[in-house]
């Protein structure tokens, strides 16, 4: 794993360690239309407030039907990624994984749905048997992967046939070519793939004050430098890189073929 991968683990870790409040429910960079016209995201009146970070899930699942389907999110987080597929979606199930105990603590105690729960896991060693689920979620996780080509291999082996890997994530913007050619070569058929980035940094202008406001009321005064360019407030030098190029957020949509 490199430096850069153990940083941002680490401050997912400290995170779920330090925050225990269930209001704050992502830590995606979250996705903004924009055409202004664009017909928006119907929500419930108390998921307005992540309005930002869920249009990011409504964009990764985008029109693959989930109802009645055995669903896994990888790296789940603070829980609010899987609730929302739980809760709109009509999957049969919902399986969240993540590395951290102390994640899977919070989203068991603060998450609930029909067919909603949370386990501790490994992304490249996924502790669930072959063809035990129709759909992969995995939003803003991987960059923190040791190996990308193990998770899609471990993804591939727990999909059923015809089951689909619904993804984003941030690059550097050099690596960008040689991810989407372990995507295409991941033994799933890569059937969209996208370049958001104008559509996250959007989200990231409009939800500043926001993110300020949550880090000022939950993260002691010390951990908020890094916890700002965590968290892609402006200025910091992770929004920097979205604006000037350096940095890409990708989207895509992988389906398992064979038999």
């Amino acid at each position: 794993m490199s430096a850069r991968q153990l940083a941002w683990r680490l401050c997912y870790e400290a995170l779920a360690a330090r925050s225990t409040s269930a209001e704050w429910s992502f830590m995606n960079y979250g996705f903004a239309p924009l055409d202004p016209g664009e017909e928006r995201v119907v929500l419930q009146p108390e998921d307005e407030a992540d309005r930002l970070c869920l249009q990011l899930y409504a964009h990764v699942v985008g029109g693959t039907d989930l109802g009645g389907t055995d669903v896994l999110e990888v790296g789940s987080g603070r829980g609010g990624g899987s609730s929302y597929l739980a809760r709109y979606h009509r999957p049969r199930s919902v399986t969240g994984v993540d590395f951290s105990a102390s994640a899977i603590r919070l989203s068991a105690r603060t998450r609930t749905a029909p067919g909603l729960r949370f386990v501790r896991g490994d992304a490249l060693q996924l502790p669930f048997g072959a063809g035990t689920f129709d759909a992969v979620v995995n939003v803003e996780s991987s960059h923190c992967y040791a190996s990308m080509p193990a998770f899609l291999a471990e993804v591939r082996r727990v999909l059923r046939p015809g089951g689909e890997l619904l993804w984003a994530d941030l690059r550097r913007a050099a690596d960008v070519p040689a991810l989407w050619a372990q995507l295409a070569g991941s033994g799933l058929e890569l059937v969209e793939q996208r370049d958001i980035t104008a559509h996250v940094l959007a989200s990231l202008r409009s939800d500043n004050d926001r993110k300020l406001a949550l880090i000022d009321a939950w993260i002691p005064r010390a951990f908020h430098r890094p916890f700002r360019r965590f968290a892609g407030i402006e200025g910091t030098e992770n929004f920097r890189s979205f604006e000037r190029g350096e940095r890409a957020y990708l989207s895509a949509r992988l389906v398992r073929r064979d038999a």
